[in-house]
């Protein structure tokens, strides 16, 4: 027969023990499939709820698309997925602050955008630290900075849906032990038909 105590110690065990087999992979992917399901009210949010062709002025290297992947893998020399996934996390939520810098606070996105970049933020602390603390290739640099600068000459102009549009295949693309094969969209492999 079992006594009050070894039942509080089972109920410990089942509520603590899957929070401690979690591991910061399974808490990454975890997050990452949060933010799928956010990021596929895009349409609703960003297409519909905005003006025919609005577009927002973002740096050249802020639109972050498949090409963009395959292009640094063929020519940036010891790229690892890591520096990419740092990349795209850094990329989206830059994207995020320029589309809420032109909402009014009662627009009907605004809401979801601060929800999707409070779900980045939350991302970003479950990600795996570098383990040998290298520095990352010096592209990948120069996009940190890009990213970053005020006075940039290259901007574009670019629908704020087609930026979450890039922002998902790319999610997919980059982290795709977390999402099964039928959940992706497409291969990761940018393919440019001639």
């Amino acid at each position: 027969q079992w006594s009050t105590t070894d039942w509080l110690w089972t109920a410990c065990l089942i509520c603590v023990l899957p929070l401690v087999l979690m591991t910061p992979r399974t808490a990454q992917c975890t997050s990452l499939k949060t933010l799928e399901n956010k990021l596929i009210g895009r349409r609703r949010n960003m297409k519909h709820n905005l003006p025919i062709n609005y577009t927002i002025r973002v740096h050249y290297e802020e639109v972050f698309k498949l090409s963009n992947i395959s292009r640094l893998r063929a020519r940036v020399e010891d790229l690892e997925d890591g520096d990419l996934q740092d990349v795209w996390l850094l990329v989206n939520q830059e994207v995020l602050k320029r589309i809420l810098r032109v909402l009014p606070v009662r627009h009907p996105s605004y809401k979801y955008t601060t929800d999707l970049e409070d779900l980045f933020r939350k991302v970003q602390q479950v990600f795996p630290p570098q383990i040998d603390e290298r520095e990352p290739p010096e592209r990948i640099e120069e996009i940190y900075k890009r990213v970053k600068e005020i006075d940039s000459k290259g901007w574009r102009f670019v629908t704020p849906k087609s930026l979450l549009d890039n922002c998902y295949r790319t999610m997919h693309c980059l982290f795709k032990d977390c999402f099964s094969s039928e959940d992706r969209e497409q291969d990761c492999e940018y393919k440019h038909w001639q």
